[in-house]
């Protein structure tokens, strides 16, 4: 399955225009965990991938591996006047995935691979303004 039958093309516009998103992840005992990472909207699979420097060494990978359940937001102000915030949280369960290949020399070979289950959008489509949900396919 493609992102075009998981994002809209507002969506997916939007996702492959940002760099940085923040995943929440939920350790063993709880605790909340919201860090700032760098993604890529895996076409192939309709998935965010979510790679780095030692991520098979961080909380955020620990905590999927023992909680897949997640929450990643990307977002941003597209203008200060009118003010304008616009951005995408995607709630769903993630894979710790470890042994993947790497396509350059800064990331390590593990991925942390969101499945979208609720998709939450508010300002990427002019014609459609607020806030607006909906649940991904379930082959998502």
């Amino acid at each position: 399955m493609t992102s075009s039958k998981i994002f809209s093309p507002a969506e997916t516009a939007y996702l492959l225009s940002q760099r940085l998103g923040r995943l929440a992840t939920v350790a063993a005992d709880g605790t909340l965990q919201n860090n700032p990472v760098a993604f890529k909207v895996n076409d192939i699979l309709g998935t965010i991938d979510i790679r780095g420097y030692h991520l098979g060494a961080t909380r955020k990978f620990r905590n999927v591996e023992v909680n897949p359940e997640v929450a990643f937001v990307v977002d941003d102000i597209a203008l200060y006047d009118p003010w304008t915030v616009r951005g995408i949280e995607i709630r769903g369960t993630a894979e710790a995935l470890r042994g993947v290949d790497s396509t350059d020399k800064w990331t390590s070979p593990e991925v942390l691979r969101i499945h979208p289950r609720r998709i939450i959008v508010w300002g990427l489509d002019p014609d459609t303004p607020g806030m607006h949900s909906r649940n991904a396919p379930a082959s998502a």
